[in-house]
């Protein structure tokens, strides 16, 4: 004997794959509450783990943001403790030498908002030196790959997030 489905039976069937589509279709969220017990690190302390390729912001004792960024290429990647001493929405970009010397056809600057600018929505800079940030990208499909010249790159909502979250001179501390 086969069963007639009747109207309700076709209502929840049409329901059921709407969910289905529209769970599929919902931006995967980047930064989530985690677990930190190491307890050498103070909030308001950036810890970032190249090799995992998340960047740790520390909110409290034992508990930390977690977000998924893009790192330096093989040979670009750094370690070491750097200190946060831009802040900066939407900038314009001027390229380090560097990436003159690989790119020679990059504009000097490039402006604020431009679809080429590499910076996104905003700028957390390191220093001392200033060659290094943690920026927002024009490419978010970098994101959690390896592809920078040594800065790290957040989805533009996270950078967000993170840069109203940061204070000048807070420790970034860069592990392998």
């Amino acid at each position: 004997m086969t069963r007639r489905h009747g109207p309700i039976d076709l209502i929840l069937a049409a329901g059921f794959a709407l969910l289905l589509m529209l769970l599929a279709l919902r931006p995967v969220q980047a930064r989530e509450v985690v677990e930190f017990p190491d307890l050498r690190y103070q909030p308001g302390t950036i810890v970032i783990r190249t090799a995992e390729r998340k960047l740790y912001f520390i909110a409290a004792p034992g508990q930390a943001l977690r977000y998924t960024i893009a790192v330096g290429k093989a040979g670009k990647q750094w370690r070491g403790v750097k200190y946060i001493e831009e802040l900066a929405v939407e900038p314009s970009w001027s390229p380090p030498a560097s990436v003159k010397r690989d790119n020679p056809s990059i504009p000097d600057i490039i402006p604020s908002g431009a679809p080429n600018n590499p910076m996104g929505a905003r700028v957390i800079g390191l220093g001392p030196g200033g060659e290094y940030a943690i920026h927002g990208t024009n490419n978010p499909r970098s994101v959690g790959t390896a592809a920078s010249y040594g800065c790290f790159r957040m989805h533009n909502r996270d950078v967000i997030d993170l840069y109203a979250r940061v204070r000048m001179g807070a420790p970034v501390v860069v592990m392998p």
